[in-house]
């Protein structure tokens, strides 16, 4: 029994950090395809449009998102700023919320853009829990964060509800390196 006990914690520890990482998203080298959102506050709100197509080639920071916590307002922040101040490298953005309820959504990403000041990262929505077809937005991941460049994912993270922390959002922040050649 005293043997039992050790392993069946190491057991626990295993299955509580692979719910932490989550698989989601296009991997690293893999070309990313188009797909159409609504955009809310970008410079075509209220229309549905490909941002992936509009971006063409440029480096762009994309948040896929069907939560809007603290720390996805603050990554979306922390990008809003980099896009800013990287103008110059065409860096771009998009964030895309994913939801059953379109309207609702809309509703949550015009007051985050007002409250927040957000300028620079067009705020959309994705009608469908499943997210755009061909991004492999696991069923399980809040967030997933896809950087290109070239039309090629650079960088990829993905977090379970609850789990992206604020150390975590400064990480991801960072990736933006990885796109402005």
């Amino acid at each position: 029994m005293k043997r039992i006990a050790p392993l069946c914690a190491l057991l626990v520890l295993a299955t509580v950090a692979v719910a932490a990482n989550v698989k989601s998203g296009l991997g690293v080298g893999e070309s990313v395809p188009a797909f159409n959102v609504k955009d809310i506050t970008g410079p075509s709100a209220g229309k549905s449009l490909c941002y992936r197509c509009q971006y063409g080639s440029k480096p762009v920071a994309c948040v896929f998102t069907r939560e809007i916590t603290d720390e996805v307002v603050a990554l979306i922040q922390e990008i809003d700023k980099t896009v800013g101040d990287n103008k110059s490298k065409n860096m771009c953005s998009f964030v895309v919320l994913i939801t059953e309820d379109a309207d609702a959504g809309a509703k949550q990403l015009e007051k985050l853009a007002k409250e927040k000041g957000i300028k620079n990262v067009p705020l959309t929505v994705f009608d469908g829990a499943s997210g755009p077809n061909g991004y492999k937005i696991a069923k399980d991941a809040a967030v997933t964060v896809l950087y290109w460049n070239k039309s090629r994912v650079q960088a990829n993270h993905a977090f379970a509800a609850g789990k992206m922390t604020k150390d975590d959002v400064k990480k991801v922040a960072a990736d933006s390196s990885k796109i402005l050649n």
